[in-house]
């Protein structure tokens, strides 16, 4: 099924929680944390003095990370000025990306479905990676 509408919040919840193995827990300020075996992938994150307006300085407030499986995929989410994705240097070094739920409509549902399954992929044990991509029609894990 084809659904490339503009993904909202509620489609980042339903995708993550949509995984296999995965639980939901909440974080420090009660942001929605998913993980897989214990490792988590996709969180909501509570306001940080790395992600601010550059206008006004006010922490954003709707911060989403997900992670990603490498350097290589980091930079190709991020590099593009024009992109919703993007990193701060309290992520140098680490394997996730960005976005703000304000900004989730700028990509489609089906894209975002991808990001929260590479997300999921990149943290699953190689038993469960090979094992959802085998179900899902591909062999390469």
């Amino acid at each position: 099924m084809v659904d490339d509408r503009p993904a909202r919040v509620e489609d980042v919840h339903a995708l993550a929680a949509g995984m296999p193995h995965v639980t939901r827990v909440d974080g420090t300020g009660g942001n929605a944390v998913y993980q897989v075996g214990g490792k988590s992938f996709v969180f909501f994150r509570t306001p940080r003095p790395d992600a601010v307006d550059p206008n006004t300085g006010e922490r954003y407030d709707d911060v989403i990370v997900f992670w990603v499986g490498g350097d290589e995929d980091k930079a190709a989410m991020v590099q593009d000025p024009g992109s919703p994705f993007f990193t701060t240097p309290h992520f140098n070094g680490h394997p996730s990306v960005l976005i703000r739920a304000s900004r989730l409509h700028e990509i489609g549902r089906d894209e975002l479905a991808e990001v929260v399954q590479d997300a999921w992929l990149s943290r699953a044990s190689a038993k469960r990676a090979r094992d959802w991509l085998a179900a899902h029609g591909t062999a390469d894990a």
